[in-house]
């Protein structure tokens, strides 16, 4: 087995992680109102717990792996997550037992996720590393909308025991196919060279022309990329809440309320290859204003096809957003291993932040059923004011 042999493994691992993820946790907000009768508060809540525990376990699964190994990381994770979906199965009919379920899933997810990203980029020299990590973003980001889009139709067709027993198929299989590529792993490595160390060069060249500092552009991307999570969670708990407006049956939200997934997808392959976006502030910020204003036509809009058209947008607006945290991390030259947790514990705040902010509208106001809506949309706000801050900052200083 050759070298990119077996960074293809590791990436077929990564697809089948998301596609298993997607289809648990996306869709069990609809087995949670068919079974437990929740609403958009319920599902807001979960998915702030489950952000609240991302926090800290973000920190504490990412030194595990590094102190004990990726592969022995990922082993543990992807059993541990078979475990929980059949316990999630048997315990279909207890909302504690979901629960549960919810809070340890959030704890040995983050067993797999950092490790896979290291093992995509090891031994790679630093251009490798940024080729490897686009095509990482694609296969994940594919893979994610595949999972929305053919999730409905599986629940529809499965029964909503799906949301359980699919995904504990697709991590038994994981665990089997990272017990082969195990085999190869320390052969592979030995027969490939150590890249030569590379010192960190200077930003691009575009970078010095912009009245923005290289590291004002990667401080502002670290804030925004929390709060294109709020959005996401946000969407993601109450489409069932969206569904119900819509009457639309679990199917044919994953036909019509996946077209952001595979926008993002889309501007993930774009910014990858074009360039033109970096160390541009107004791409940034069009994508901060297209965030807040495409999350609240999707979660506002009464009509399919202003949902369907809306989402192009919020697709867009997360994958640009997403991909200014990544770029700047690198290019900046702070993509540093301890960055790593703080990096994915600001992701978890998010997941936490949006939902929990949503949550505590819908009970404060219990009247209005667009209180959700506009609490979240009054937080990404915030957020664009500490964007622009920043911003403006940047440039008195550097005046």
């Amino acid at each position: 087995m050759t070298h990119r042999q077996l960074k293809a493994g590791y990436f077929t691992l990564a697809g089948l992680n998301t596609i298993a993820t997607s289809y648990y946790f996306n869709y069990l907000f609809f087995f949670l109102r068919d079974h437990f009768g929740f609403g958009n508060r319920g599902n807001l809540s979960v998915t702030a717990l489950s952000g609240f525990i991302y926090i800290f376990a973000a920190w504490q699964c990412g030194k595990f792996a590094a102190k004990f190994g990726r592969v022995l990381s990922l082993k543990i994770g992807f059993l541990s997550l078979a475990a929980v979906m059949v316990a999630g199965g048997l315990g279909a009919h207890s909302l504690a037992a979901q629960l549960v379920a919810v809070a340890v899933y959030n704890v040995v997810l983050l067993l797999t996720w950092p490790a896979l990203e290291a093992l995509v980029s090891e031994r790679e020299t630093q251009s490798g590393v940024q080729e490897m990590v686009g095509i990482y973003n694609c296969t994940w980001a594919g893979a994610a909308a595949l999972a929305y889009f053919t999730g409905g139709t599986l629940y529809d067709a499965l029964g909503a025991g799906a949301v359980f027993w699919l995904p504990a198929g697709i991590f038994g299989v994981q665990f089997l196919l990272l017990l082969w590529l195990e085999k190869y792993h320390d052969a592979v490595l030995a027969a490939t060279p150590e890249p030569p160390r590379e010192n960190h060069q200077a930003p691009e060249l575009s970078a010095p022309d912009q009245p923005v500092s290289p590291q004002t552009f990667l401080k502002m991307a670290w804030l925004a990329n929390p709060f294109a999570y709020v959005a996401i969670n946000t969407l993601f708990a109450v489409m069932p809440g969206v569904a119900e407006k819509l009457a639309l049956s679990p199917t044919r939200v994953g036909l019509f309320c996946s077209v952001w997934l595979f926008g993002r997808l889309a501007a993930f392959a774009l910014l990858w290859q074009w360039r033109g976006w970096h160390y541009r502030f107004r791409w940034l910020l069009a994508a901060f204003l297209l965030l807040i204003g495409s999350l609240a036509a999707i979660l506002l809009a009464t009509q399919l096809w202003l949902v369907v058209v809306a989402q192009i947008f919020f697709g867009l607006a997360t994958g640009l957003i997403y991909y200014s945290s990544l770029f700047y991390s690198m290019d900046v030259g702070e993509a540093s291993s301890e960055h790593g947790g703080l990096h994915e514990a600001f992701i978890g705040a998010g997941i936490f932040l949006g939902p929990a902010t949503g949550a505590a509208a819908l009970t404060l106001v219990p009247q209005s059923p667009n209180a959700a809506t506009w609490a979240v949309s009054g937080l990404l706000t915030l957020g664009l004011g500490g964007l622009v801050w920043l911003r403006q900052h940047s440039h008195k200083k550097a005046s």
